[in-house]
């Protein structure tokens, strides 16, 4: 507590006499906030399936404060720095996973909101009320997922107030989010089919070098496809689909099972006629139900599917699409490789899903893809918070492009090894 002595007015020589200012009621004197203090310094969050992450805090109350105190905490990462694409305080603020503890009491699950102060800290909660002391330790925390680890560095502001709404501490704790294990329906996963027909899956393990787990035998019989696509996002929570042509031009739907040891349903006849196609490929805009086939004059065609197998019409793309050796779904459109081995990115330009109209112009990614036999567009393999492009050479080399965010939508950039001894495959998706 601050106090404040009576001043005594200075006597000049012959002057009047010295007037005292008036006593100040102490009751009634201003009272400097008490003060926070974070255990340890700025605490370290993982943003992933590591688990939660404790904020350990301590508060300090102004002699004579009495009552119930609440604690408030505001999300100190300014609305100017959050990512757009729907990444709204009320969405953010939902699926904030947080608990609060008070001088070791049992844990309190807790429920954000959009803040009053929106553009400076736009979401806050408040912790469990508690009678005042000296002392007050918080415990809080914070089970992030990998989608949040753009939160990065924030800081927490600490605001505790009376019952009458007075504030009596206030400070602030520093907390950083780091990128850890990404959740399983977030990590990709990848089918291989050997030259005996057998269908083996890999899932990612959400390492930071996009390393693969050991294979799981899925089942034999998938020798009797000519074509085997991924249709949806393929995860190793045991999520998305798959299409497979046979040698008599029937398209076959393989619906996933959410059961990675089991991840898929007895098979669905989509219908005859695909023989007409030399290329079908995942179209991977928006929720990645769509395909693309091929056909013998070089004409691209798309069908929009729905969650039983079944495709509205096909629609035409364009011509000219014989120019290209290899066409793969990848990152809100497609990747193609032409005959020279320069790799093109074929980005939708409709925000709509379906999309409305084509694709963008063509953006080139780079030449030198002619070393590879085999390219294929994943969902995350690494911590790279990114779509990525599988691609394996002759010699069974594999490696994991991350993808990167550019003006024409997601590109393949930095490859990684992830895996060698991939010839005894001829197929990879």
């Amino acid at each position: 507590m601050t106090t404040f002595a009576a001043g005594i007015a200075p006597v000049t020589l012959g002057g009047a006499a010295a007037v005292a200012a008036p006593a100040v009621n102490r009751a009634e004197a201003a009272v400097e906030p008490g003060t926070v203090v974070q255990d340890g310094g700025r605490t370290q969050v993982w943003a992933g399936e590591e688990g939660p992450g404790t904020v350990r805090f301590r508060v300090s109350l102004p002699a004579g404060v009495t009552g119930p105190v609440t604690a408030t905490l505001g999300f100190g990462k300014p609305i100017s720095e959050w990512p757009g694409a729907g990444t709204t305080p009320d969405r953010v603020a939902a699926r904030m996973d947080t608990t609060a503890s008070v001088d070791g009491a049992a844990p309190v699950p807790l429920s954000w909101y959009v803040n009053d102060d929106y553009e400076r800290e736009p979401i806050a909660v408040d912790l469990p009320a508690v009678e005042a002391r000296g002392t007050l330790d918080y415990a809080v925390t914070f089970d992030l997922s990998s989608r949040d680890s753009w939160f990065g560095s924030f800081d927490l502001s600490v605001t505790l107030k009376d019952a009458q709404g007075k504030v009596v501490s206030k400070g602030a704790a520093g907390v950083d989010a780091v990128l850890g294990t990404p959740e399983a329906g977030l990590r990709g996963a990848v089918h291989a089919r050997d030259k005996n027909g057998v269908l083996w899956r890999y899932e990612a393990t959400g390492s930071a070098d996009g390393k693969l787990t050991a294979r799981e035998r899925v089942g034999g019989g998938w020798g009797v496809y000519t074509a085997i696509v991924p249709f949806g996002n393929i995860t190793a929570a045991g999520w998305g689909d798959l299409v497979a042509r046979d040698k008599d031009g029937v398209l076959w739907y393989y619906q996933g099972s959410g059961d990675p040891d089991a991840p898929f349903k007895p098979r669905v006849r989509v219908g005859g006629g695909w023989n007409k196609y030399t290329e079908i490929a995942r179209d991977s805009y928006g929720y990645g139900r769509i395909l693309v086939a091929r056909d013998k004059d070089g004409v691209l065609w798309e069908y929009v599917g729905g969650f039983d197998g079944s495709f509205l019409s096909r629609q035409r793309v364009g011509g000219g699409w014989n120019a290209y050796t290899k066409i793969s779904g990848y990152a809100d459109g497609l990747v193609a490789r032409d005959a020279a081995g320069v790799l093109w990115k074929y980005t939708h330009s409709s925000h709509d899903y379906p999309p409305s109209g084509p694709f963008d112009a063509r953006v080139k990614v780079g030449g030198g893809w002619n070393v590879y036999n085999t390219l294929a567009g994943t969902e995350d393999l690494g911590r790279w918070n990114g779509l990525n492009l599988l691609a394996r050479t002759p010699g069974g080399d594999l490696y994991a492009y991350q993808g990167k965010r550019s003006g024409s939508g997601h590109v393949p950039t930095t490859r990684s090894k992830i895996g060698w001894g991939w010839d005894i495959y001829d197929l990879v998706l």
